[in-house]
This record gives structure tokens, sequence and C-alpha cells, in this order.
């Protein structure tokens, strides 16, 4: 391995948006990277995509085109760095990087799980991480330290500061993450606390936000650098449009929903996703979902009817038909969960449902085809 300090680099020179990554231009209003002229030689000047997502959440901007966030991935292994691994705590096994220890090499990786500020705030933060532990272990993540934090809120940064410190391996601190795990909330934090640099990297609910890596100097001569959010195809954020992302993404704590369902029952989750409670007896379910999104209990025998002739009406999201149309049909997941603990049932870009009581209960779950669909030991059992 070789320290080549300059992971993330370019090879086209020139000045980069300091908001995403993407280099600079005053020539072509089309492309990424758009400036026009007379504001290109501003100090703090971002590109117009930067601008209009920030000022105005505009989604009309996106998609752009993103860097090849696995060449970067490809290059840690070749340069000597800590690896800060951002995961999402509410949407855990949909953020994990694939397979990410196959890219890192020998560098050390912390892992970073972010939103505790989801959680109630009465749930014991190291209750939290012995299953943050276990379901890494389960996953095949190999972390030299775990750090739970919120990037909104500030809790655990001190930690990931120490963690960064200890465990740094060489100039230069890489984070990788999912989108819209809040990497770029994280990064905009570092550079508060511990850059020269004024300019925030731009944060956006939407897809893509960071098209190229993005470095920056620290006060103590190291480097972060922030990569491309990696877009994947089973988390429901990135299968609804623009209007239900924002629905989907937590601005808050959790706070968490018990419906008692008897046999025979189901839960609707907007016009999303369609949970059924087959057999097990009378008992209970918590949802732990985004607070505004709309829920409707009703029995199965009218869920079909319900789903067809309701969903953008009744069951909301999705609003649009054009948004409806484009959602893959619902694939059918059944899970007879072991007696003798809690379960959760986990969609990713969703959140979940605990399963309470010990006995076993047989379930089914109907998401848009793709849709990652988990069934879990409970993050948060009471035990």
């Amino acid at each position: 391995m070789t320290d080549t300090g300059d992971f993330g680099r370019g090879s086209e020179a020139g000045r980069r948006c300091p908001g995403c990554g993407v280099l600079l231009q005053s020539e072509r209003p089309s492309d990424a990277g758009y400036v026009p002229p007379e504001a290109l030689e501003r100090p703090d000047v971002v590109c117009r995509r930067c601008f209009r997502l920030r000022h105005y959440g505009d989604p009309a901007v996106l998609p752009a085109e993103v860097a090849d966030v696995f060449d970067a991935l490809n290059r840690i292994a070749s340069t000597r760095c800590l690896v800060v691994h951002i995961v999402d705590l509410f949407d855990f096994e949909g953020s994990v990087v694939t397979g990410l220890h196959r890219f890192v090499g020998s560098n050390p990786v912390v892992l970073a799980v972010n939103k505790t500020d989801v959680l109630p705030a009465a749930v014991s933060r190291a209750k939290i991480e012995r299953w943050v532990r276990a379901r890494a272990r389960e996953l095949g993540l190999q972390p030299i330290g775990i750090v739970l934090m919120s990037a909104r809120s500030g809790e655990g940064f001190d930690r990931l500061y120490e963690a960064m410190r200890l465990f740094r391996n060489g100039s230069e601190t890489v984070v990788v993450g999912a989108t819209n795990v809040g990497k770029s909330t994280l990064v905009n934090r570092l550079i508060r606390d511990l850059a020269d640099r004024n300019a925030n990297v731009t944060v956006s609910p939407f897809p893509g936000t960071t098209l190229d890596v993005i470095r920056i100097p620290l006060k103590d001569g190291s480097v972060v650098v922030d990569t491309p959010g990696i877009a994947y195809p089973w988390r429901l954020t990135e299968m609804v449009g623009p209007e239900t992302v924002k629905e989907l993404i937590p601005d808050g704590e959790i706070r968490p929903r018990v419906y008692q369902l008897n046999e025979g029952q189901t839960l609707f989750f907007g016009g999303l996703v369609r949970f059924d409670y087959l057999e097990g007896g009378r008992r209970s379910f918590t949802c732990f979902v985004p607070n505004d999104l709309r829920m409707h209990r009703t029995k199965i025998a009218r869920a079909d009817e319900l789903w067809l002739r309701r969903r953008g009406d009744l069951l909301v999201p999705p609003y649009k038909e054009e948004e409806i149309t484009r959602l893959p049909s619902p694939t059918v997941h059944a899970f007879t969960t072991p007696p003798g603990k809690r379960w959760d049932v986990s969609v990713s870009g969703l959140g979940w449902i605990q399963i309470n009581g010990d006995a076993g209960a047989r379930v089914e779950l109907r998401a848009p085809k793709g849709v990652r669909v988990a069934l879990r030991p409970a993050m948060l059992s009471g035990r």
C-alpha cells in the first residue's frame, strides 16, 4: 500500500464546486458545474445546480451525471487512509455499503451510525450499540470502532473526532455511504468544527446531490474526502418521486405507533406498503415510520379492493398517477417468526414494524418489487 496523498483528485485541472465537487464551467448552461460567467471568479461561488438545491429545494435539477463512486472506492485500498462508513440507523440493512471490505484493503473502518435522533430519547444507547454490533457481524462488517451519532444534533461527534484521531492511518479520512444517510451533513459539521474552509457541501433529500469527490483540508493538516453517495436500487426512497421522498425521510424523533391487531387485519403504509397479520392471536405491533406518513387499518378481505380503488386518494403517498404507474408491482414477503423473542420486519427506505409478544406469528408484507425487506431481531425489544 502506498500513501498517494491525492485520493479523490480528478484528472481534470480547474476549480471545483465546493457544494458537490463537480468541475466548474461557464460555457454549457445545460451541463453540470455551470456558473454564469460574471459569477465564476467569486470566492464563494457554487454551481447553479447547488444554488437551486440550497435556496429552492428544486428537484428539477436532478438527476445529474454522478462520478463513478465505485471507481473512488476501488482507490481506497491503494491509499493509506481511515474509512468512515456512515450508515442510517433508520435504514440499517438498506444503507450498508455492500462488500465494503473488498474495497478498503488493510485500511481501518469506523462505522458511524447516523440518525440516532430519530429514536425516542429514552432508548438506551448502550442497547442500540449492542444491537448494531451484532447486526454488523451478521452482515459481514468488520469495523475497528462503532460510533452512534446524529449529524443533525451533534450527538456523538466528540466520539467520532476521537475515533478519527485514534485510528487515522495516514493523512486522509475517506467518508463513504449510501444516498440520504446524512453524509453531507456530517461532512459539513466536520468543516464547521475542524476546518478553515467556510463553504459547505450541498445537502438535500434527493439522491445524487454530491457529484464528485470533495477534498476538505482540516486545521491539523489532515484531509477529509467526501465521496458521492451510492444509490442503491433496493431502497424505497430511490423509487419514488421528490414529493414522496421528503415524506419518507424523518425530520425528527419518531413517534412509534402501536396497533392492536386481530388475525386477518391489514395495515397500509400510505399506498406504498401493505402489512397483513395472518396468524398468532391478538397482539400489538409497533410501527417505526416517519411521523407524517399516513397509515390505514382494515380487514384483509377488503385490502385488495382498497389498494385498487383508493391508492393515491385514501392511501397516500404516492399522490400522482404517474408515480403510481412508475412504481413496480408489489412482491409478497412471507414470514413466520420463531417464538421466544420479538422481531422486526424492516423495509428499506420506510422503517420497520416490531412484532410484539413471545409467541410466533405469521405475517405477509407487500412492497414494490426490488425493495429490500428483512426479518431481524428487534432493535427495541424492551429486553
